[in-house]
């Protein structure tokens, strides 16, 4: 995270609130939610401040071993399966190896079969975003028109394998950690079956989320929020070798398609800009990443955007795990407000 002082500044801020600071849960409480895997009903019911203060921990840690395993940080190199992300960058170094007096110059940005890859991926990217915003200028589509194109994204976002290659995929024996084997990652529409779309504009972090965390576990409301807004608004205007770019439209669209994959729907949003700037490997490493991190091979992490910087695959990394955790809250804060009312 150190790639992004900015966000890193606020990470650190939230996660020393939750595990450190003043609340509702005791602080061995909170360290036992970080690593549980299941939260057990017991006898001795939890008043909404503890249920929010969980709820939150739990989020947090979910969305850490997205980036964790994204990053390829864990497991370690020497370990079984172990991996580092770490490619060369366009400009033949990269900047772990500069920190640490080393200069890959020999290196060369192969892809993953060993092929130079195509100089003109970034330049088709950036074309791709040109041509949209010319559209968005000169025609917007129908609101029919775009919840079409939401619940098609949607259906078509469970067909996305979360692993292309499950024999490339690191042995990690995680069953050890459940009581039911079974425990894991599932689709939320499957075999056919409608689920109902979540509205953003019913309730979102904005005017709805972020009231209710701050009313019942103080600060940390805030903290949320400006965390999330740093990763969504984070850019230094740049895509690979080029500077001067603006990427808010392909921030906004891995954003959204994560909320897409979860049913989250934003009527404002046209989502067949999806297809358009992510490709099907992005997708797979994105579904990877956010639903079943431990499958998360070296091969994703570089059959995606070869020609941009370890730093700018880190950024996306960031999108994804603040992605991740608003969904999953604004899943768990709409079920406690139903409650509650």
């Amino acid at each position: 995270m150190v790639f992004h002082p900015q966000y890193l500044e606020s990470f650190l801020k939230t996660q020393h609130y939750l595990l450190q600071m003043d609340g509702p849960l005791p602080l061995h409480y909170r360290h036992y939610i970080g690593i549980m895997q299941l939260l057990k009903t017991e006898e001795n019911s939890w008043s909404l401040a503890e249920l929010i203060h969980a709820v939150v921990l739990l989020t947090h840690y979910h969305s850490l071993a997205s980036f964790t395993f994204g990053c390829g940080i864990s497991p370690e190199i020497d370990c079984e399966g172990g991996h580092t992300f770490r490619p060369p960058s366009v400009s033949n170094y990269c900047i772990c190896d500069i920190t640490n007096g080393y200069h890959a110059v020999d290196e060369i940005h192969a892809s993953p079969t060993g092929s130079v890859p195509s100089v003109c991926e970034v330049e088709a990217l950036m074309e791709k975003m040109k041509q949209l915003q010319e559209c968005r200028d000169e025609e917007e589509a129908s609101q029919e028109e775009m919840a079409t194109r939401f619940e098609r994204e949607k259906r078509e976002s469970m067909f996305v394998c979360s692993s292309e290659d499950e024999e490339s995929a690191p042995t990690r024996d995680v069953s050890r950690h459940f009581e039911d084997t079974s425990y894991g990652y599932k689709d939320f529409s499957r075999h056919g079956m409608h689920v109902p779309t979540f509205r953003a504009q019913d309730y979102s972090w904005e005017d709805h989320g972020y009231s209710l965390v701050n009313r019942l576990y103080p600060d940390v409301g805030q903290l949320l929020d400006e965390k999330f807004h740093i990763a969504y608004n984070l850019t230094y205007n740049t895509m690979a070798m080029h500077k001067d770019v603006d990427t808010s439209m392909l921030r906004r669209a891995i954003w959204n398609y994560i909320h897409c994959m979860f049913g989250i729907r934003y009527d404002d949003y046209d989502y067949g800009e999806i297809n358009q700037l992510l490709d099907r490997s992005f997708k797979v490493y994105i579904k990877t990443v956010v639903c079943t991190p431990e499958k998360t091979t070296k091969r994703m992490y570089d059959s995606f955007w070869r020609q941009f910087e370890h730093s700018e695959k880190v950024h996306v990394n960031l999108l994804l795990v603040e992605a991740r955790m608003q969904a999953e809250l604004l899943y768990a804060l709409r079920a406690i407000t139903r409650y509650m009312t």
